[in-house]
């Protein structure tokens, strides 16, 4: 009765850490702030975490409309900050193209890469970032007025560099994919 026991005590610290179940996979950390929305400053989180890049922000956005949000890119893009924007087409493509859009003159900068998600396949869905290789933004707040002061929301904010170094891993994944479009001005 014992050696069969050991023996799948055994077998259980013998399977390779990637056939654990995706929970036991990722690394417990400290460093983690979530906010919850509407309410006061929730608004003005993205604009406080985008203010501190000095090098480099990587974004995935569903929706990004709000002024504040991009107006905070456009101000990191002046100070030297490299910005890689990868949109949803239906959510992005009419704001992104009109001439005198806040988003479109954001996309039409130096120093701005945009691609956009094959509108054959699902939605890209992620409303997320990261800056510096430190801090990842995730969470279900749009990058829209309505997502950040009125709509129930999370945003989540990670300060890790395994984390933000993970991020951006998925981020080239999905920024090399054949079938998506370059934005061009």
């Amino acid at each position: 009765m014992w050696k069969p026991l050991g023996l799948a005590i055994l077998l259980i610290f013998a399977v390779r850490s990637d056939a654990r179940a995706p929970l036991d996979r990722e690394p417990v950390i400290a460093g983690v702030r979530v906010f919850y929305g509407p309410g006061s400053g929730f608004d003005t989180i993205d604009e406080e975490l985008i203010g501190r890049a000095s090098r480099r922000i990587d974004m995935t956005a569903y929706v990004l409309s709000d002024p504040r949000v991009i107006d905070a890119l456009s101000r990191a893009v002046g100070r030297g900050v490299r910005l890689r924007l990868y949109l949803d087409p239906g959510e992005n493509s009419s704001r992104a193209n009109a001439r005198d859009s806040k988003l479109g003159a954001l996309l039409r900068t130096q120093g701005v890469e945009a691609r956009v998600k094959s509108s054959a396949g699902d939605l890209m869905h992620l409303k997320s970032y990261q800056v510096d290789g430190r801090w990842l933004r995730s969470g279900s707040a749009n990058f829209s007025f309505s997502g950040e002061a009125r709509q129930d929301n999370d945003i989540v904010i990670i300060d890790n560099a395994e984390f933000a170094g993970a991020y951006v891993r998925h981020f080239d994944e999905i920024w090399t994919r054949r079938d998506n479009s370059k934005f061009a001005p």
